[in-house]
């Protein structure tokens, strides 16, 4: 099956190590991967190397509605960059490149057949965001 890919990034204002840390510890990941203020992420676990797992939960915050996020590991190079595959055959592929003072970070991922493209972009690049707002105050 062909998916549609969908670019996002962000510069996060940090060292490379608390942005890696903030993108791959689950005590971190539960802060900020959630697209909207009205859920959260009240579990995650990431088993951080190829042939790992990394699984999140997102949850609505009055019980409406949750999912669980689950994900194979493919490629993991430290600092560098991570890829991995969804249930589905989607794959996602993260790189943080050092700008010196800043990390770009951009993830390439495949479209689900099911929501529109740009809600899904949108909805990523929410995460994202929240994600780089969490690294920048630690």
């Amino acid at each position: 099956m062909t998916f549609q890919k969908i670019n996002i990034e962000a510069t996060v204002n940090a060292d490379m190590q608390t942005a890696w840390n903030c993108y791959t510890n689950p005590e971190h990941i539960t802060k900020w991967n959630f697209a909207d203020d009205s859920w959260h992420c009240p579990s995650a676990e990431n088993d951080l190397r190829v042939g790992g797992k990394m699984k999140s939960r997102m949850e609505a915050k009055d019980g409406s509605f949750g999912f669980d996020f689950e994900a194979i590991y493919d490629e993991v190079k430290e600092n560098e960059k991570i890829v991995y595959h969804l249930e589905d055959g989607r794959s996602v592929d993260i790189t943080f490149e050092d700008k010196g003072g800043s990390i770009l970070i951009k993830i390439v991922f495949d479209a689900e057949n099911e929501n529109p493209v740009d809600m899904q972009k949108a909805g990523w690049q929410a995460i994202l965001d929240n994600y780089k707002k969490h690294a920048q105050a630690q």
